[in-house]
Formats: C-alpha cells, structure tokens, sequence
C-alpha cells in the first residue's frame, strides 16, 4: 500500500510506527510541517528502504518564515520529496494569505531547476495554488486532500498533476463527488495521519473501488502503478 501524505513525525511513536510499516511493505511518504523537523527526522530515515521524508513549510505555520525559507533553500537537495507546501484561504489562514503567497513562490522559485515530487495544500486556494505551479513550470504535483472546485479538476489535470484521496474524503457527499471526477490514473491515496481520524488506506482503496466499480485488489495495483508513473517522471 501506498501512502502519499502522512505527518508521521507528529505521531506518539515514529520509530514504532515506521517499523511496522516497513515490516508491512508499505511505501510511505512522511510529509513535515518546518525545515527544522525535517533535518531532524532525516537520520531516521535514511536506513529505511520504502519510508521516504519530505521537505515542507506548512502556510499555516509561517511564524519563523524568514529563518525557515533560508533553510528551506539549505535542505533541498537533501530528498526528492517537497511537501507539505501551498496555500489556505480558510478563516484559520486567510489573514497571512499574502505571506503566504510570498513563501510560496520563494520555494517554487528554488525549485525551477529541480525536478522534484510535491504534496500541496490548497484549501480555499485550488485556482491560487495551481496558477503558481504554472508559473514556476512544476511537474511532479500532488494535490493533497483536493476539496475545491469538481470544474477546476480537469485543468489540474491537463497539467499532469495528481491527487490524493484518503478514507475521510469517501464519508463526505463533496468528497465522494469530487473523486468521482478525477480520472483512476490520477489518484493516489494518502492518511494525512494522525491529524485525520479516518486515515485508513485498506478502507480508502476499498472505498475507491466501490466509486471505479472494480475489485479492490485491481484498485490497489491502479494506485501502484499510478505511483510508479509519477516516478518516472523524475528521469524526464
């Protein structure tokens, strides 16, 4: 199984965690929130075949954004993963929405010349956050926990860019509607774990099944491939 989103360096037990998952086989990308915690979480790390830990500065939490975008820069060629990155124009973020912007920019301007994957967070901002990918020729994206606009899915992906879809998405008529939207060959499955209660990845793919109306196995070696497509985009 494959898990696109997670925070695992917030959970109680990491190394207890990524243990079992590893055990499992399971490919997991650990998302992280500042540049601190992903240098100081990289050493854990490194010795573990299918555990992969992304570089992020999370627009909510921009409160050390000048000290965070210098190390941004520092720690960027130290992983292929970029996330988790965007904008949020929710009540929590609307009032930080133009630094927001700021950073945003600052680390998509790093990473011209880059060819990495990215996670974004894009709540309230989908249009926002898709205009600055273009902008700065980003190829490899993720949407993170997509909850905007079903009209805006096709531009998304006419880009080439990816989703995300997690248990949670499947309990909500918007949810259910938008993965409806997003062709099988986009869709990737996250837990956004342990800030979402229903972060089961075996219920999500189940859930996708039950929308694609295919077995659950063909839905999970779908979202595997779809994976492994996204990586060979890192050698075009």
């Amino acid at each position: 199984m494959i898990d696109c989103h997670c925070h695992f360096d917030m959970m109680d037990s990491p190394e207890r965690y990524l243990a079992k998952m590893e055990r499992l086989g399971h490919t997991i990308i650990g998302m992280t929130n500042r540049p601190c915690f992903f240098i100081q979480g990289l050493h854990h790390i490194n010795p573990r075949s299918n555990i992969r830990l992304a570089l992020g500065l999370h627009p909510l939490q921009l409160d050390h954004f000048e000290e965070d975008i210098v190390d941004f820069k520092e720690y960027i060629d130290k992983t292929t993963y970029i996330g988790e990155i965007g904008l949020d124009c929710t009540t929590e973020g609307r009032s930080t929405f133009d630094r927001q912007i700021d950073c945003l920019e600052e680390i998509l301007r790093s990473m011209v010349d880059k060819n990495k994957i990215l996670s974004v967070h894009s709540r309230q901002a989908e249009n926002e956050v898709l205009n600055l990918l273009d902008l700065f020729f980003q190829k490899n994206v993720i949407f993170h926990w997509y909850s905007g606009d079903a009209k805006l899915i096709p531009e998304i992906v006419e880009h080439g860019y990816y989703f995300s879809v997690n248990e949670a998405m499947l309990y909500s008529p918007h949810g259910r509607e938008l993965i409806s939207h997003m062709p099988k060959e986009r869709v990737l499955t996250e837990s956004d774990a342990p800030f979402n209660s229903r972060a089961d990845i075996q219920k999500a793919i189940e859930g996708l099944a039950g929308i694609w109306r295919v077995d659950a196995r063909y839905a999970e070696r779908l979202i595997e491939e779809n994976f492994k497509t996204l990586l060979r985009g890192l050698s075009e």
